[in-house]
């Protein structure tokens, strides 16, 4: 699945939007209110990505070139503070990668999504989800990045 949106600011700062500890929650609330995220986004780092009920995701930092990629690769499921790694369920779908690149247009900014995800049956249900919450997310990156707001820089 790929998903794309020009954004008026820096790539800088839509980096910042995207893995800031106070922004990133801001706009994944279109996967769902309470989303966060626990990792220090370096490369080979653990990565929970949580809801409410602190169940969600268990990955990886695949790579990390500040302002530019962002790689993730998603590894098992966390549920109610339990990991994950051998159901069948994860089993569809675990080594998948989701992968974020900020190219330069002249001062304003493309951001790419793409995800791996077998387009079979099993998972047809989770592509509707994603391809109806994507562009929501996206939407809020491009709010927040457009602000005229300082975001503080991430340090990774």
């Amino acid at each position: 699945m790929e998903f794309k949106i020009e954004i008026n600011a820096p790539k800088e700062k839509v980096w910042d939007v995207l893995w800031g500890e106070k922004t990133y929650p801001m706009w994944t609330a279109a996967f769902g209110e309470g989303s966060r995220v626990e990792t220090d986004w370096k490369k080979g780092s653990k990565a929970l990505f949580l809801g409410d009920q602190n169940s969600g995701m268990v990955s990886r930092i695949a790579e990390n070139m500040p302002n530019e990629y962002m790689s993730i690769e998603h590894l098992g499921m966390i549920i109610n503070g339990v990991e994950d790694f051998e159901s069948d369920e994860v089993k569809k779908w675990a080594g998948a990668k989701e992968n974020y690149t900020l190219k330069d247009l002249d001062g304003k900014t493309e951001l790419h999504i793409f995800m791996e995800m077998d387009d079979s049956e099993d998972n047809k249900a989770m592509i509707e989800m994603f391809a109806g919450m994507w562009p929501k997310a996206l939407a809020n990156v491009k709010s927040l990045a457009e602000k005229n707001e300082i975001i503080p820089p991430v340090v990774v």
